[in-house]
């Protein structure tokens, strides 16, 4: 992620270049440093080094990692002529290279030809069955196609080999979402919480998936972790503070009729619904008396 200093820095880069003041290098190292996707500036700014002999001569050796750079802004701009011309350039200069087949297969993804950069990418496999890049490469593929199924499939796969690959695990997570797959989901959250516990967006989406999953026992653990966001952030969390005052609602409507001790304690709802009310009255006082209505019918529930 990138930070906010970082993020300043390669805004105030970014103004000085489109105003004509220099420093189209520097700009782009940044973005590929900060994995940031600004592809419109990279590829305008990458083509004007490129196309100028001298600008280009004083890269060295880091001429071609720009033409890398450009020929994946071309295709995310829609521009595969230029990504083309760019492949090509580095096919010249680097004959069977595994990065330059990763491109082509790209190419083909960008073109539509899904059957051929798969193709592609299974040949490249078979010197290299670990290359994480093309292995995720299959994934985008099957989302792209609109599978679900199967990029979870391959997510799966992939995960087997890179456990510790945490933002695989949150896609994979986000995949069986999609499909209505929750109880694998939840176990996906488990995993991200496990090895990152005090990230809180892994707590927030853990909860939501058990407070959609529902029952008494999901719904109780839910409240835990919407619980945990919330000291997790400081209590600023409105999510979360919502969603203590639903699973409150939905666990008394669940355990009416039996013994005090089996009840729900209630004690959080009260409590989220007044971090609730004193948020909306400082940022958005105006919604305030429609979340007081709507608080109060859910406290009486």
């Amino acid at each position: 992620m990138v930070g906010a200093t970082e993020e300043a820095r390669l805004n105030r880069l970014e103004i000085q270049v489109d105003n004509g003041g220099g420093g189209a290098w520097e700009y782009l190292c940044l973005v590929h440093k900060l994995k940031a996707r600004r592809s419109e500036k990279v590829l305008r700014h990458g083509l004007f080094i490129l196309n100028s002999p001298g600008a280009r001569s004083k890269l060295g050796g880091k001429e071609w990692a720009l033409y890398e750079q450009v020929a994946v802004a071309a295709m995310d701009c829609h521009r595969n002529d230029i990504a083309n011309d760019c492949i090509e350039a580095l096919s010249k200069k680097f004959p069977g290279s595994i990065r330059v087949g990763r491109l082509k297969g790209m190419l083909l993804e960008a073109k539509g030809a899904w059957p051929d950069a798969e193709k592609v990418y299974a040949q490249l496999l078979v010197d290299n069955p670990l290359d994480q890049v093309i292995l995720k490469r299959k994934v985008a593929i099957a989302k792209a196609q609109g599978n679900s199924a199967a990029a979870a499939e391959y997510l799966n796969n992939y995960l087997e080999i890179f456990m510790a690959d945490h933002d695989a695990w949150r896609e994979l997570a986000e995949l069986y979402i999609s499909i209505q797959m929750y109880k694998q989901a939840a176990f996906c959250y488990e995993e991200l919480i496990l090895s990152q516990p005090m990230i809180p967006l892994y707590h927030l989406a853990y909860a939501d998936v058990l407070y959609t999953i529902g029952g008494l026992e999901n719904l109780q653990a839910a409240k835990k972790y919407y619980a945990s966001t919330i000291k997790l952030t400081g209590g600023k969390n409105t999510r979360a503070l919502y969603g203590i005052c639903l699973c409150s609602v939905a666990i008394n409507q669940l355990t009416k009729g039996r013994n005090k001790d089996e009840k729900e304690n209630a004690d959080l709802q009260p409590l989220a619904a007044e971090a609730l009310l004193k948020d909306y009255k400082e940022r958005a006082p105006e919604k305030l008396p429609l979340v007081t209505t709507l608080l109060s019918i859910k406290l009486d529930a």
